[in-house]
């Protein structure tokens, strides 16, 4: 019973002090809002910068498990670069589209292909221009596969067919119209299946139209969904001067992945005839290598993120020392008042100590329903952009706002509590 009573009065007194502190700050409140104002920026950046890099994050997975976790994509030089390529890496040769039928028949390999691909790779938009009567589709991007790309990568149609071995061997003309590509040359909601479409020109048929992509980084239509795909054989009959490929191996298993990287370098070495001592002069990029790199994006923009927020809840940690430590001033006599009718030392600490952990919290609160309302904003904005406060973001801004208010909070805290009652008293 004595315990009970104990801790009932413990919790009344720790009431009694947040109402107190609370009543402090609504006495004050244009100060107490300018004092948490650096915390509330220092919040609303962490916030805002998490959520969008958790909304990144989605769309960086969505897009690259459309490779598939077997995938292993050879080029020349590696995608997954930042920065300027070396003039080395620029001058390497071309691989052969040839060299898939020789990689399909690796062990453990699954399927193999070649792919040929017209763009601008600095802006990342296609050159191609597509027509259909009075409709046209600008800066397509115009890609050439065999029919075993579909089973390699997890592209999938959201109608028609993909064009078959039959196409691929007759050199036919017919094409898959990406998502964005259909919409422009079909903007009535037709149907583009069978329909005849101009392709550089040449007359084709469009056999189907792909699911729209998830987009990595950026908002608006995905570049990626702005697309004809064509056989492989009516690429290279259409764009014979095209010598720039890039070949697609899928691994029968995700176990069987490191055997198969260590193959295919093997034959691609053969292929080029380096001796033991040359360094490969290509590149071997699977999921794994596109995921090294955004974490190495994000890790650069988490620092960034870092550094404002911590200047920001810097400057705020001093804003609440300032006021806390003005309040103890403007207190004095009721410190004193305080201690000559019993409370202790532990009693003044922990007041003020809850002003400035109160204070600091509220300006994480703050700063959590702004950051949600800018986070709101984009979403609104940009609906594409799957940017969303997690329950961890929330817990960690106002953890850190909390615990701001303690560092800062100590020494006035500690101030008030050594204070002199006699002379409190006297204090004028």
């Amino acid at each position: 019973m004595e315990e009970t009573a104990s801790r009932r009065g413990r919790f009344g007194g720790l009431k009694e002090s947040i109402l107190l502190a609370l009543d402090v700050l609504r006495r004050n409140p244009l100060r107490s809002f300018l004092t948490v104002l650096g915390i509330v920026i220092g919040v609303t950046t962490f916030i805002v910068i998490g959520a969008v890099i958790q909304g990144l994050n989605a769309n960086v997975l969505g897009n690259v498990s459309v490779l598939g976790s077997n995938t292993i994509i050879c080029y020349r030089f590696s995608f997954a670069t930042l920065g300027r390529r070396p003039a080395e890496e620029l001058q390497r040769k071309e691989l052969k589209a040839e060299w898939a039928d020789g990689l399909a028949l690796l062990p453990h390999v699954k399927a193999a292909a070649p792919e040929a691909r017209i763009q601008n790779f600095e802006i990342g938009v296609g050159s191609s221009s597509v027509r259909r009567g009075n409709y046209r589709a600008k800066s397509v991007i115009l890609q050439g596969n065999t029919p075993s790309i579909m089973t390699i990568t997890n592209l999938e149609m959201e109608r028609g067919r993909f064009f078959n071995q039959t196409d691929e061997e007759h050199r036919s003309s017919v094409a898959v119209l990406g998502h964005t590509t259909a919409k422009k040359l079909f903007p009535n909601n037709e149907d583009p299946v069978g329909q005849e479409i101009l392709v550089e020109g040449k007359v084709f048929t469009a056999v189907g139209v792909l699911q729209e992509q998830k987009q990595a980084l950026g908002t608006g239509d995905n570049p990626n969904d702005n697309i004809v795909i064509v056989p492989f054989t009516t690429m290279r009959k259409l764009h014979p001067e095209y010598k720039d490929f890039v070949l697609f191996v899928q691994a029968d298993d995700t176990n069987t992945m490191p055997i198969v990287i260590d193959e295919v370098r093997e034959y691609l070495r053969r292929m080029r005839r380096l001796p033991s001592d040359k360094e490969d002069d290509f590149a071997i990029m699977t999921t794994d290598t596109f995921l090294d790199l955004w974490n190495q994006i994000s890790s650069g923009i988490f620092v960034v993120m870092l550094a404002v927020g911590s200047v920001a809840l810097l400057v705020g940690g001093i804003g609440v020392m300032n006021i806390m430590l003005v309040s103890v001033t403007e207190r004095t006599r009721e410190i004193g008042v305080r201690k000559a009718i019993g409370a202790r030392r532990l009693n003044i600490l922990t007041q003020f100590l809850l002003e400035a952990v109160t204070l600091a919290a509220l300006g994480g609160v703050i700063g959590v329903l702004l950051g949600g309302m800018i986070v709101l904003a984009i979403r609104l904005a940009f609906s594409s952009f799957p940017a969303a406060v997690s329950p961890t973001l929330v817990i960690l801004g106002v953890s850190v706002a909390g615990s701001i208010g303690v560092f800062f909070g100590v020494y006035p805290a500690w101030k008030a509590a050594r204070l002199n009652p006699v002379e409190a008293l006297r204090y004028e």
